[in-house]
C-alpha cells in the first residue's frame, strides 16, 4: 500500500528489513546499541562486525533518540539506531518517546542526506507497545514530518507479519 505525502512517498510492505535497498534502515535498538533480539539482533547479524564497532564508539543511546552508523554488509548505506520505549501501561511518557523515535530518525536522515529510509514497527515486539496505537503514532509523525522541508523522498514501513501490515494499512487509510 502506498500514499503520497507532500512530495514524498510512504509505502507499507511485509518483509525482512535487513534486505532493503533504501539509503538507510532504522534499527529498533536497545540503549546499549550493542545488539539484542528481534530487529536489533537481525540487523547486527546481517550487517556484520562493522556496525558493532561503530556502535561501541557512540556510547549508547537514550530512549527516544537516534544515532547513525554504517550498514556494514547490508545493501543500505546506513543504519539509524533508535531506542523505543518499553510499554508500561501508557502513563510513563511512552507515546511521546515513540513519537520522538520516528522524529529523530527522520532528522538524522536529513542531516545525512538520506533520500530513502525503511522503518520497522518500533517497540511493538518484545517492548509490547500496542500495535494499533504504535501505528497511529508512527504514521502520523512521519506524515507530519514529510509535510515539511525534507530530503527524504521515500519512506518504507517493513513489517514483520501480514497481521502487522494489515494494522498499519488500516491506520494509513484513516489518515
Amino acid at each position: 500500500m502506498k500514499k503520497t505525502v507532500n512530495k514524498s512517498e510512504l509505502e507499507l510492505i511485509c518483509g525482512d528489513i535487513t534486505l532493503q535497498t533504501t539509503d538507510a534502515i532504522v534499527n529498533a535498538a536497545n540503549t546499549s546499541l550493542l545488539g539484542g533480539g528481534g530487529v536489533d539482533g537481525a540487523i547486527h547479524r546481517a550487517g556484520g562486525p562493522a556496525i558493532l564497532q561503530e556502535c561501541k564508539k557512540l556510547g549508547g543511546c537514550p530512549t527516544g533518540e537516534a544515532k547513525i552508523t554504517t550498514a556494514g554488509n547490508m545493501k543500505a548505506s546506513y543504519v539509524i539506531h533508535t531506542v523505543g520505549p518499553v510499554w508500561r501501561g501508557g502513563a510513563n511518557n511512552e507515546n511521546a518517546l515513540l513519537k520522538s523515535c520516528y522524529q529523530r530518525s527522520l532528522e538524522v536522515a536529513d542531516e545525512n542526506s538520506v533520500a530513502s529510509i525503511s522503518f520497522p514497527s518500533i517497540s511493538t515486539g518484545i517492548y509490547s507497545f500496542p500495535i494499533k496505537q504504535a501505528s497511529e503514532i508512527a504514521l502520523t509523525t512521519i506524515a507530519d514530518y514529510l509535510n515539511g522541508a525534507t530530503c527524504v523522498a521515500k519512506v518504507f514501513f517493513v513489517l514483520f507479519s501480514e497481521k502487522d501490515l494489515n494494522v498499519y494499512a488500516q491506520t494509513l487509510n484513516e489518515l
